[in-house]
């Protein structure tokens, strides 16, 4: 009876030790990849992140917004030249240069309208620029490296008990479930900034086109610009958050516990998604405070 119990032990001992280590084996290897792609994905500009998304929205933006914003020019300005006259004691006080400081001031809008891509593409280019001096100046390997703490790790593992071995093993499934549901969190934040990107430069030049009336829409516009600025600069504190997360990760491999060491990891991970979370709401923030 001894030799049954002790046979049953071994095989669920080498079962659990093979899944144990089958979780454990390349367990970061989906992080890693997300992580060591985030600065590569947020320095690119909407062009060269997808080309043919790109193409997609400047037709809809030129072909369908463009002549929507040119009515609105034209209303707007219209409003501004009636709004001017009768601000002036009710046309007993005009002055010719009125009607000059109107024509340059539509002039000047309709030069705005017509080249709103040029500039909405340029917020973009400047802040690309900023991202690749960054990578350029924290250039950090952001890898998960914990080979060196699961050298003995199989070892190790044939000295501990069966009770023991049964709570690692749920732990090393929790731990890849959580890692999985990270890489997801991490892409959603990458990928769905680059589409709120594409979102909002489609309409651009309706908030461009009311800019140009303090009243009727110069906030707007004001705030359109301030959120294109933010959507660029996120980008930065992006990166600045990698190079957080790659600092902290470089003393994985010291642990000598390969439980810790991967639970700390799995906490550098979810405090990295969390402030890339968060960096959206920062840099609007930032941009929008007045």
């Amino acid at each position: 009876m001894d030799f049954l119990l002790d046979a049953l032990t071994a095989w669920l001992k080498e079962m659990l030790i093979s899944g144990i280590l089958g979780n454990l084996s390349g367990m970061f290897d989906s992080v890693n990849s997300q992580v060591m792609d985030i600065t590569q994905q947020v320095g690119q500009t909407p062009q060269g992140w997808n080309a043919s998304i790109f193409r997609m929205i400047q037709t809809l933006s030129e072909t369908v917004i463009l002549p929507i914003a040119g009515v609105i020019l034209a209303i707007v300005m219209a409003l501004e030249l009636i709004q001017m006259i009768t601000d002036r004691n009710n046309l007993h006080d005009v002055d010719t240069w009125m009607f000059f400081k109107w024509m340059f001031k539509t002039a000047a809008a309709v030069l705005l309208v017509t080249n709103t891509w040029n500039i909405v593409m340029g917020v973009f280019d400047l802040a690309q620029g900023v991202v690749a001096q960054a990578s350029g100046v924290i250039g950090t390997d952001a890898t998960v490296d914990i080979s060196t703490v699961m050298e003995d790790m199989e070892a190790r593992l044939q000295e501990m008990e069966l009770g023991p071995l049964l709570g690692l093993w749920v732990q090393s499934l929790l731990i890849g479930v959580t890692m999985w549901a990270l890489t997801i969190c991490i892409f959603i934040v990458i990928y769905g900034r680059m589409i709120e990107i594409y979102l909002v430069t489609s309409v651009a030049p309706i908030p461009m086109a009311a800019m140009m009336n303090r009243d009727m829409g110069g906030g707007m516009g004001q705030n359109y610009l301030r959120s294109l600025f933010a959507l660029g600069f996120q980008a930065f504190l992006i990166v600045v958050c990698v190079a957080i997360y790659a600092v902290l990760v470089q003393n994985i491999a010291t642990e000598e516990d390969i439980i810790t060491a991967i639970w700390t990891c799995v906490g550098y991970t979810v405090l990295l998604c969390f402030t890339l979370f968060k960096t959206g709401g920062l840099s609007k923030a930032l941009f929008q405070a007045h």
